[in-house]
């Protein structure tokens, strides 16, 4: 009776949410799957069904391509910049004697508590060519040869916006690793330091494998919310432009299903990043796998 009540009690705390669960994510997820098989408009109720019709058609679109190149271009370098300039902080904050620390990790932390789509703009108006504070910084300090139409030119473009994600990622993934680091055992750094060592190879020998898990977490949630940021930031900052050298898989199935009103070749376009995310998650997970 005891062992009754209890399952009767564990399934009534999971069916409710396993039900709305089921609702809001895998029936949607089931559905994109179907749909992408179909030529839609999102609007009419007749669907035409085409087979891999849409699937076909990706290999061909020039667009999609340049799409996905750019978004392979964001997740190998904003993670890597944001996670060697997050541990970089991390260990300044942790192992000098610094004052005002607190203040520093308020300081970092703050863009996390900005919208994204206020972030965007915010470095628009940087970046802008002729009113920006970037190009008048250059301009004062004597560097004018470096100004450049940060959002306006196709070689440059990207690098702008991996510096605007890379702004505000790292104060986040910085207290992740403040956190880890507080929990390694002082006496580590304390034999350490009697046998000789110095901080660069404490930070090698006993910082990075003592916070190994945190970090292979921290590449997945980069990598994930890399993916996720794209959209805003390229939709708002440059819209795809100039010459689609911005444009993502995000902004390109976005643009297909809400301007083209082509909802099925959109959906194919999703279902290529769902199979793409998981991908590279397990890809990230078992290089960063490692015994204990």
């Amino acid at each position: 009776m005891r062992s009754r009540k209890k399952n009767i009690f564990i399934a009534t705390c999971i069916i409710p949410t396993f039900a709305l669960f089921s609702l809001i994510v895998i029936y949607p997820t089931i559905k994109t799957f179907s749909m992408s098989f179909y030529q839609w408009s999102g609007i009419s109720q007749n669907a035409v069904f085409i087979g891999f019709k849409n699937y076909v058609d990706l290999f061909k679109d020039r667009t999609l391509i340049i799409a996905f190149k750019n978004t392979i271009f964001l997740i190998l370098t904003v993670p890597i910049i944001t996670m060697t300039l997050s541990l970089f902080f991390a260990a300044i904050l942790t192992q000098f004697k610094l004052k005002g620390k607190n203040f520093y990790r308020t300081v970092f932390f703050f863009p996390n508590v900005l919208a994204l789509v206020v972030i965007s703009i915010l470095w628009s108006q940087i970046y802008h060519p002729t009113m920006g504070i970037l190009n008048s910084f250059l301009d004062t300090i004597g560097l004018e040869g470096l100004k450049q139409v940060w959002l306006g030119d196709e070689k440059v473009v990207m690098w702008a916006i991996v510096m605007t994600m890379v702004w505000q990622a790292v104060g986040y993934y910085m207290v992740m690793y403040i956190a880890g680091i507080d929990g390694i055992p002082k006496a580590l750094y304390e034999a350490a330091t009697v046998d000789g060592a110095s901080g660069t190879r404490k930070f090698f020998s006993i910082t990075i494998p003592m916070l190994w898990e945190v970090i292979r977490t921290t590449i997945i949630f980069m990598i994930s919310s890399t993916l996720n940021m794209s959209f805003i930031f390229c939709r708002v900052m440059t819209a795809g432009g100039p010459n689609k050298s911005s444009e993502v898989l995000l902004t390109y199935m976005y643009n297909q299903a809400f301007q083209n009103a082509n909802f099925g070749y959109a959906m194919a376009i999703a279902v290529v990043i769902f199979i793409f995310t998981v991908c590279l998650a397990l890809i990230s997970n078992r290089l960063t796998e490692r015994r204990d």
